[in-house]
């Protein structure tokens, strides 16, 4: 199937109140929203209206931001995201959970819990957790180290992996005139001894409709890029120009191939960070009426906690202090994906402290500007190969994604690269994903064949 005949998949970021810190400070919904289950709720209806993908929780297992000046705190994403998709009937479900701070038995079973009670329509984002405040929460003195971290996460995933396989498709009979419930020659133990587990199995909840739920994993660094381009359905990516874009999409394409995958099954999903109008002005005055209540600094100090270096010490007008900041690798603290993005941009664009702040949110490419110009940015990056969707983060909410879905979704529809409405009802239909078998059923198949 050629790029023009693909449509992209899109998902909808619920970021708190929105993509910018001072989203919440405009008063669109009261400040207590972001813990009203209908808050989500509004914003996963809103979004199945425009037919899109899923709905994606970050999380992390500490106490982020400054709760003196803006909410502070999430809820559990796997429990809100059950009473989400009880609330919706096809948009998919994206819950972030912990590599670093989780066990393999009970995060797969609570996985594959939402995923059986949303009719298969979930989906996992793995992360490791770089900060030492989540580490402290969990009797340790910091962060493990970037190397560690995946490792661990690595046979994490592999654990899941073969709990959610533990049955096979057909192991549930189910005939009460005979009184056979099940197979048990296809329910298997896992027994899995590694290096960080020991899991014998297998798991207490069978296959769910779409097989098991999708798998997202949102790094680019080293360990990031190979734990996703072998394990990965998604790939939630950062980067900010679109010769970085199509860099990144051949990489992690050729990387799924040598791990021996399909690699149209993996998904690339850059983010975009969107302050919309009817008129370029009317986006930038949407975009200054925010800044306004952080000012210059407040955009600033993202790129200065990014980069490891006090927002004083930096000049504004100026280019980054490229000297003091090392490679990538060697920062334990952060995104190494966010931070590579960023300094990508500035590096491409020869850009001043100042306008790198202008440019970006969250990490993320931004697009200040109409809805003809998103669906432009979007269409070239999908139709280029630099990205098989796009993961959408609103400057606020209600009225960023609602802008989205009444203004872009059209366009993309008009120009054949979205779909008018849903085929299927799983996520993995929504990705154009096959339904996975267990591995146990493929294995048997072969020594058959």
């Amino acid at each position: 199937m050629s790029t023009s005949q693909k449509q992209m998949s899109i998902g909808m970021n619920i970021l708190g109140f929105g993509a910018h810190s001072a989203a919440w400070r405009v008063g669109e919904v009261p400040a207590n929203a972001y813990l009203d289950v209908e808050y989500y709720r509004n914003i996963a209806r809103i979004s199945e209206r425009g037919t899109l993908d899923a709905i994606f929780l970050a999380d992390g297992p500490a106490l982020a931001g400054d709760v003196s000046s803006s909410p502070a705190g999430r809820l559990e994403p796997t429990i809100l995201l059950t009473a989400v998709a009880l609330a919706t009937q096809h948009i998919g479900v994206i819950a972030t959970a912990s590599s670093t701070y989780n066990d393999p038995y009970n995060l797969a079973r609570r996985l594959a819990s939402v995923d059986y009670l949303s009719g298969g329509r979930a989906a996992w984002n793995v992360v490791t957790n770089a900060g030492d405040a989540a580490a402290q929460n969990f009797g340790l003195p910091g962060a493990q180290l970037h190397v560690d971290r995946y490792a661990r996460a690595d046979e994490f995933v592999d654990v899941v992996l073969k709990l959610w396989d533990s049955w096979e498709d057909d192991a549930i009979i189910g005939d009460p005139m005979s009184g056979r419930f099940a197979d048990p020659s296809k329910v298997h133990v896992v027994d899995h001894v590694g290096e960080h587990f020991a899991v014998k199995g297998p798991l207490n909840v069978p296959r769910s409709a779409q097989g098991h739920p999708v798998l997202v994993q949102a790094g680019s660094s080293e360990g990031g890029k190979s734990l996703g381009s072998r394990y990965a359905d998604a790939i939630f990516t950062t980067q900010t120009t679109l010769e970085d874009g199509l860099e990144f999409y051949q990489e992690m394409k050729n990387r799924a191939r040598q791990w021996g995958r399909n690699p149209q099954h993996l998904k690339i999903m850059p983010g975009i960070s969107t302050v919309i109008g009817s008129t370029e002005a009317e986006a930038q005055a949407r975009f200054n009426q925010l800044n306004a209540f952080n000012g210059d600094d407040g955009l600033i100090d993202q790129i200065a906690r990014r980069i490891g270096i006090p927002a004083r010490e930096l000049d504004l007008d100026g280019p980054l202090p490229w000297h003091r900041i090392g490679p990538v690798e060697s920062f334990e603290a952060g995104s190494h994906g966010f931070l590579e993005a960023q300094l990508n941009l500035a590096r491409r664009g020869n850009l001043s402290v100042r306008q790198l702040s202008q440019r970006i949110l969250v990490g993320h490419r931004l697009i200040v500007g109409t809805p003809e110009q998103v669906a432009d940015s979007m269409e070239q990056w999908f139709r280029a190969g630099a990205a098989d969707g796009f993961n959408i983060m609103p400057d606020m909410f209600p009225s960023g994604v609602e802008t989205f879905v009444d203004e872009v979704v059209p366009l993309l529809r008009k120009r054949g690269v979205f779909r008018h409405e849903y085929s299927g009802s799983t996520l993995r239909g929504h990705l154009g994903l096959p339904a996975v078998t267990s591995r146990y059923a493929n294995s048997i198949q072969r020594e058959s064949a």
